[in-house]
């Protein structure tokens, strides 16, 4: 099947530090490759992939410097498609919306996928626009704000079956990787290692709107014993954070889509620690891959539970769910279904 990959243009595919959304089309175009698809990849010129790489811009618009508007790289992104359009069987898109008014008129069949939260203001209105755009969902809890859309489908994330190493050996630190602001629950991570008497470390990044919230209310808890903060982490010095952990710590405050960190500690063999919003009931097994909790109370019980679960059943429950390669096989039977449709 010849199929195109419109990826953001924020990060590299992969992304060289934080980046989710470009991690997983990195993940899926590779696996895509390896199941015998013939696939273009429109993304920034600092992009590695196995399949063709179309540049349209020349470095990912986060790193690059002089700053760019991103309005610009988006629209030579959609020119770039637009002209090439009729070479592919499939388009699919992972950039929101911008690309619904023009693949509406080009007549290949397109799928789009939505990385992001959608309890947005104007989100109903856009979707009445285009009815039938075919929209594949990240978890069943991310659809729920737009019920009435096009959605062909729920496709969970997976990544490679080798990219991370399963440890299963008890960790010494329960850990925390993500944004650090208020969504995230950072604060609520430092209050739950300390009822636990654990240490904890932070991996972040740290956004620029949230330096202040970093500032005054997580900086002051960093003692460099009991709250550490590591930095951002890359592919490389991910594995051993998570590996060697005793615990992933989830505490969201928000309706998280998918929440990759969570199958990214389970590949580690790492159990995870979640509140119970947005996808965390369909991405954790109870009681085997971790435990789903409604307060910082039950999470600090939970932590002097984490010697009941098996780290060589996390690591095999990740390879039965949440694999690049059963990600791209569900990908390939919607594009079947919209050619056959077509």
């Amino acid at each position: 099947m010849r199929i195109a990959q419109i990826a953001p243009l924020a990060e590299s595919v992969p992304p060289k530090l934080y980046g989710g959304t470009e991690r997983v089309v990195a993940w899926l175009v590779d696996a895509l490759v390896d199941l015998g698809h013939e696939v273009t990849l429109f993304a920034s010129g600092d992009s590695k992939t196995s399949a063709t790489l179309h540049p349209v811009w020349p470095r990912a618009l986060r790193l690059g410097r002089p700053r760019t508007d991103p309005n610009a790289a988006m629209a030579v992104l959609l020119e770039a498609v637009s002209r090439r359009a009729h070479e592919f069987e499939v388009i699919h898109a992972h950039i929101d919306w911008l690309h619904l008014p023009l693949l509406s008129r080009l007549g290949i069949p397109f799928v789009t996928t939505m990385h992001g939260r959608l309890d947005l203001p104007g989100l109903p209105a856009l979707i009445d626009e285009f009815p039938g755009a075919c929209l594949v969902s990240i978890s069943d809890d991310q659809r729920i704000p737009l019920a009435n859309a096009n959605w062909c489908g729920t496709v969970y994330h997976g990544l490679p079956i080798e990219q991370f190493r399963a440890s299963f050996t008890s960790g010494s630190y329960l850990a925390f990787l993500g944004r650090l602001s208020p969504d995230k629950g950072p604060e609520d991570a430092i209050r739950i290692a300390r009822a636990a008497g654990i240490p904890l470390r932070i991996a972040a990044k740290i956004p620029r709107a949230e330096t202040g919230y970093f500032k005054e209310r997580i900086e002051p808890h960093v003692d460099g014993e009991q709250v550490q903060v590591v930095g951002e982490v890359n592919d490389e010095t991910k594995q051993p954070f998570l590996a060697d952990a005793a615990a992933l710590l989830f505490p969201i405050r928000w309706p998280e889509p998918f929440g990759l960190v969570m199958i990214e500690a389970m590949a580690c063999g790492t159990p995870v620690i979640a509140y119970r919003s947005g996808s965390v009931p369909e991405v954790i097994d109870e009681g085997v891959t971790g435990f789903i909790v409604e307060n910082e109370g039950e999470a600090a019980a939970a932590v002097a539970q984490l010697a009941s679960l098996d780290r060589r059943r996390i690591r095999a429950k990740f390879e039965e769910r949440f694999t690049a390669r059963r990600m791209a096989e569900d990908y390939v039977r919607h594009y079947q279904q919209m050619l056959g449709a077509h």
